[in-house]
Order: structure tokens, then C-alpha cells, then sequence
């Protein structure tokens, strides 16, 4: 759930909640500009740290997320969140801290083994800055598709989470063709999450989509002082992400 990453009662009556648009503050568009689509950015990596501390979504190194995943058919998965202590100097210049995300299956078999790449500019908006992934069948490592560096073959950083989240603020979470095309669009600041780490309120909720695939709909939700803490998609399946457990660093 480190990345933009793929009941029934519940998941209706939030669906209906955002199509009213319930909880939140006014819509529309918002004044803020963020980066968009497949537009380049040129980025002063004197203007970035990694020391990430924004309300929606710190990271400080040590800090723990445990999610439990159940996808359409029912099947289980966990995911572990760690941030690291090492950082990575990207190919667009900027240092970013490392952030280690592990998918397992019901048997504890990898799944999925990745490393985020993330800074946060002096205005507060986390930067994604890309991503090593690899998949897993029967134990071997089976693609690395996914896999993009800022800098790298035209791939652009995008915004994980923003310094100043409204409704209507819409955003590229991040960019390579083909491949990474993820958007994002906030739609609420004051709604509420349940889920076994505990009740939330004051959440951001974000409508997250992808060209690379029209049909996918997801939405996620953002704990202040924690972070992502549930997510589920809409449209183009019915997979639910929820938080188990977190623990800060310190």
C-alpha cells in the first residue's frame, strides 16, 4: 500500500457517501499546481529532504505498516511497510528515502518484493521518485515490470501526497509510459476509516485511476499522523487493503 497498490455493505454505503459528496469542505478545482499527466518537471534537489514528515503520510525510518489484502475471489495476502534508514540518490538528482514493501501469500511465500524511492520538497508534497519491484511464482523472481527511476528513460516523479490536500486537487502520483501512469484526486478531507488498527476520523480520501487501465477505480484513505490505512477498488475488481497495525519510528 506504500505505492499507488491493489466489505460488501460497507463498501457500498462509502461508494453512495462519495458520490454525494459527503464529508469534506466545498468542491471544484482547486489553485494548486501539481504535476500532471505525462508533463516533464525539473526539480532542484537542493529543494527536497528526506526527513518526510507530512501529517498524511510520515516516515520516519523505523516506522512499520501491516496491511491484510483480500482480493474478488477471496484470497488473502499480507503486506509489510518498512522504512529504512538508507536513502538513494535517484537519477534526477534528488536524494529519497528507501521504503521496503513485501507482499506475502497465505503460506508466507513472496509475492512481491519492492523498493519505493520517496523525498518531500520544501513545501511539505511528498515525491514519489520510483520504484524496484520484483514478482514472485513458486519462489523465483518472474518480472520486474513496473520497476522506473525519475530520470530514467522519460519516467517523471509524481506526488504521493500533498502538502495541502482539498477536494478537487487532482495530481500525477507517477509516470512511465506504459507502465506507471498512476493519478490521483483528492476527494475529502473529513471522512472516517474503521479497520483492525482502529477507528480514524478526519481522513483524506483519494479517487486514484490509471490510463493503463481505464476500467480500474480505486479509492484510498489517509490517517493523519499514521497514513494509508485503507484502500479499496471500485471498479475493475474488489480488492480491499486494510491496516493490521502500525508502528511510528522514532
Amino acid at each position: 500500500m506504500s505505492r499507488p497498490r491493489k466489505v460488501a455493505a460497507g463498501l457500498a454505503v462509502v461508494i453512495a457517501l462519495t458520490i454525494a459528496g459527503c464529508g469534506g469542505g466545498e468542491s471544484g478545482e482547486s489553485t494548486q499546481s501539481l504535476p500532471q499527466g505525462s508533463e516533464a518537471v525539473s526539480l532542484d534537489p537542493s529543494e527536497f529532504t528526506t526527513t518526510i514528515d507530512n501529517p498524511y503520510w510520515p516516515m520516519t525510518p523505523g516506522s512499520r505498516w501491516r496491511y491484510t489484502e483480500t482480493d474478488s475471489e477471496g484470497a488473502r495476502q499480507r503486506i509489510d511497510v518498512t522504512v529504512t534508514d538508507r536513502t538513494k540518490r535517484v537519477a534526477a538528482g534528488i536524494e529519497a528515502r528507501v521504503v521496503h514493501d513485501l507482499v506475502t501469500d497465505e503460506k508466507g511465500r513472496p509475492v512481491e518484493d519492492t523498493y519505493d524511492w520517496y523525498a518531500q520538497d520544501a513545501d511539505g508534497n511528498v515525491w514519489y521518485l520510483g520504484e524496484d519491484t520484483k514478482e514472485f511464482e513458486n519462489g523465483k523472481v518472474v518480472s520486474t515490470a513496473g520497476s522506473w527511476e525519475a530520470g530514467v528513460d522519460g519516467a517523471q516523479p509524481g506526488i504521493a501526497m500533498p502538502a495541502a490536500p482539498e477536494p478537487g486537487l487532482a495530481y500525477r502520483q507517477e509516470y512511465y509510459a506504459g507502465e506507471a501512469e498512476d493519478n490521483g484526486e483528492i476527494v475529502s478531507v473529513d471522512e472516517q476509516a474503521e479497520v483492525p488498527a482502529g477507528h480514524y476520523s478526519s481522513v483524506v480520501m483519494t479517487r486514484d485511476t490509471t490510463p493503463v487501465e481505464p476500467k480500474v477505480l480505486e479509492f484510498k484513505f489517509y490517517a493523519k499522523g499514521v497514513g494509508p490505512v485503507l484502500e479499496f477498488t471500485a471498479s475493475g475488481g474488489s480488492d480491499r487493503g486494510e491496516l493490521v497495525s502500525f508502528e511510528p519510528g522514532s
